[in-house]
Formats: C-alpha cells, sequence, structure tokens
C-alpha cells in the first residue's frame, strides 16, 4: 500500500499526499442508481432513434449526458446536434428516470462521509448530472456532510469527464486544494480518467462489476469491491497517517 503511494508521488512529481478533501461522484457511489440510468438511457434514446445498451450506459457514466447523446447522434446517424437539441433528449431521458422507483442510497455510503467529517476533512460531491431532482435529494441524504456550495454539477463545466475540468473545479470549490490535497472516490471508468486527468489520489469502487482491468487501464491508484469495504478500510489506509 505504501508503494501505490510512493508510485502516485513519483508519476506526478509531488513531495507529499496530504489530504484534506474527499471529492466524491455520486451514481454508483452514494447511490445505487446506475441500474436505473440504464434503462432510462436505453428508453428514451430509443425514441429517438438511437440504440444504446446497458453496457454502454456503464461505459459512458460520469460524461455529461448532452455530451454521451451527441457523440451517440453523430456516430449512428451521422450528423452533429446543437447542446439545445442534446438538452432536449437529455430532458426525456430525465424524465424516464424520475419516473423509476427511488435508488437506495449505497451501503456504507453514509457510514463513510461520517469517518471522513470525523477526521476533519472536507467532503464534496463532483457529478456528471444535471437533473435538479438529485442534487436535492444529496442534501436530503447527505445534508449532514455537505452543502450546495460543495456540489460540482454539469452545469459548473464546460467539459465533463474524462476532461480534469470536474475534478479541478471540486478542487477550486474546497478552497483552491492542490491536487496532493485530495482524494477521489469514483466508479466509473471516465470518471477514473478525470480524476486522474487531475493529478488526485484516485480510489476506484468497482459497484458496477464492470472489468477490473478498465480501471487499471485508466491508472486507478487503489481499486475496491464496494462502498462499504472502502468504509471497514477507511481508517486504517496509509494515505491517511500522519
Amino acid at each position: 500500500m505504501n508503494r501505490t503511494i510512493e508510485k502516485y508521488l513519483e508519476k506526478h512529481g509531488f513531495e507529499a499526499l496530504c489530504p484534506k478533501a474527499v471529492l466524491f461522484d455520486m451514481d454508483g457511489v452514494l447511490y445505487d442508481s446506475m441500474p436505473n440510468h440504464a434503462v432510462a438511457w436505453q428508453e428514451s434514446m430509443a425514441k429517438f432513434g438511437l440504440s444504446m445498451s446497458a453496457e454502454d450506459a456503464y461505459a459512458t457514466e460520469g460524461q455529461r449526458g448532452i455530451d454521451t447523446i451527441r457523440q451517440m447522434v453523430k456516430q449512428q446517424q451521422g450528423r452533429d446536434i446543437s447542446e439545445q437539441e442534446a438538452q432536449t433528449m437529455y430532458d426525456e431521458k430525465s424524465n424516464i428516470f424520475h419516473l423509476m422507483p427511488e435508488a437506495p442510497m449505497m451501503p456504507g455510503a453514509h457510514e463513510l462521509m461520517a469517518q471522513i467529517q470525523g477526521m476533519g476533512m472536507t467532503i464534496c460531491v463532483v457529478t456528471g448530472s444535471g437533473q435538479k431532482p438529485l442534487i436535492k435529494r444529496l442534501k436530503r441524504d447527505y445534508g449532514d456532510f455537505l452543502d450546495e456550495k460543495h456540489i460540482v454539477t454539469a452545469y459548473d463545466v464546460t467539459r465533463g469527464k474524462p476532461h480534469p475540468e470536474p475534478y479541478l473545479k471540486g478542487l477550486e470549490k474546497c478552497g483552491g486544494l492542490n491536487p496532493w490535497e485530495a482524494v477521489v472516490v469514483e466508479n466509473a471508468p471516465l470518471g477514473v480518467e478525470a480524476a486522474v486527468n487531475a493529478r488526485i489520489f484516485t480510489i476506484c469502487v468497482n459497484t458496477g462489476h464492470l472489468p477490473v482491468e478498465l480501471f487499471e487501464e485508466r491508472r486507478a491508484d487503489l481499486i475496491f469491491e464496494s462502498m462499504m469495504q472502502l468504509n471497514w478500510q477507511w481508517s486504517a489506509l496509509p494515505l491517511l497517517q500522519k
């Protein structure tokens, strides 16, 4: 484990890892919501003549929805569409998603946030979602640890994951931290790529049960099988030892 930290520091030329904040992705990390998202994507895109599988939904998770849609339209229909047209299509996806049963909180997430708060660290959420009801739910379920000024959404950035901008914005919202002063918890390949591109120590929780090679290829620093496992092992992680 100590070698993992050494490799991170060597890779980026940093002297030390001194985390003051933890930046969480939302879907698949704080909520077990990806199965619902996959269904909503498939049903909504079919209305616009687009084919999208559940595997596609997991593979593009973390990216801004309008970016995913514009890419699909270009690939499948050979045309470029405006952000406004993509937003209209994304709104249909959002409507279907919000008619589905509410996704449960991810087991271990609330307990992990309590541990982090007890250590005096700042908590921030960095999501590619732009769905306002989900942001309201974040404040309802995790309001003991999180406020709105520490939430980054699709509307806060011009370039979504895998670009580093969302996580760089998270550092900014945490008081202008440096990359070595934060840790990211992600579950999506594109999200891991974004965090690594931002040069932040990146923990992957493979809650979607994707091939672990996808996260190794994107250079996640640590990989856990679940949020519950991460919660159990959190206090013993060497990166937190002073």
